[in-house]
């Protein structure tokens, strides 16, 4: 049976930078790939309407998790309204009873923005949610009776508010799949022109191909990875559950001491 695996990250482009080069990976395996941004990307223009910037930035959603051959879901709010809210955790809820994941691959809990914090809380207690009868979701959706295993991705910039460093617990060697990497963040090509007037990067592209490098010598081995912890089982699965190392176990490092400044 094929492994479902749930990407749910924030902003359209998230799950490109930070788990895109594990998505391949697992595509290779043969997984069924769902795809979700929990906002619509909203804010991320200085030149288009609201309406127009979240219809640009969800066509090129549409048009990664097409070339990653994953299952598009719909985003659930607009950024920078992304809470740690009732309504919003319900909304969620039902998605995560509908797909009813294995894994599920979510943001840091900390990272430089709060959207993306609160899409890494939001997720973890809908998915908490998943088998509760008396917890009614938005729209109303069966409750289902399946062990899930929560990993979270590293934050933008590899630390988190306080500028620390965020270790992960095993790293991936995604070299081999650096290229299709680098094509699938090249579909939000709104998302370029909105972080190089913003954010002031000289390259969209070649941010993500540093950054994935620098978890490359993190891992004190390889020239590109990606990190992952996975999150505590407690009401999700069995202690021993570790799908993701079991299934790319040959492209898996545990955390190692190497210290990087």
């Amino acid at each position: 049976m094929k492994l479902r695996v749930f990407a749910l990250s924030c902003h359209p482009d998230d799950i490109e930078f930070m788990m895109g080069g594990t998505l391949l990976l697992l595509a290779q395996e043969n997984c069924e790939i769902h795809y979700m941004n929990l906002a619509n990307g909203s804010c991320g223009t200085t030149e288009l309407s609201r309406k127009d910037i979240i219809n640009t930035r969800r066509e090129e959603g549409r048009n990664a998790a097409a070339r990653l051959g994953a299952v598009f879901h719909e985003s659930l709010a607009d950024d920078l309204k992304v809470f740690y809210h009732d309504e919003l955790i319900r909304k969620l809820t039902a998605v995560i009873r509908r797909v009813a994941p294995d894994v599920l691959l979510l943001p840091s809990p900390e990272d430089y923005m709060e959207d993306h914090m609160n899409t890494s809380r939001v997720s973890v207690t809908a998915a908490f949610c998943r088998g509760m009868p008396n917890y009614h979701s938005i729209p109303q959706t069966a409750p289902i009776d399946k062990d899930v295993v929560l990993y979270h991705a590293l934050p933008y910039g590899l630390r988190d508010m306080l500028r620390r460093r965020v270790i992960p617990e095993f790293y991936l060697d995604v070299s081999a799949a650096m290229e299709d990497k680098t094509a699938l963040l090249a579909c939000h090509a709104s998302q370029k022109r909105w972080l190089d007037e913003s954010q002031g990067l000289d390259s969209y592209l070649n941010t993500m191909r540093e950054m994935t490098a620098e978890v490359g010598v993190m891992s004190g081995r390889y020239e590109y990875a990606e990190g992952w912890r996975r999150h505590n089982h407690l009401g999700f699965c069995a202690k021993e559950a570790a799908p993701l190392e079991e299934l790319l176990s040959s492209r898996l490092m545990p955390e190692k001491s190497y210290e990087v400044n």
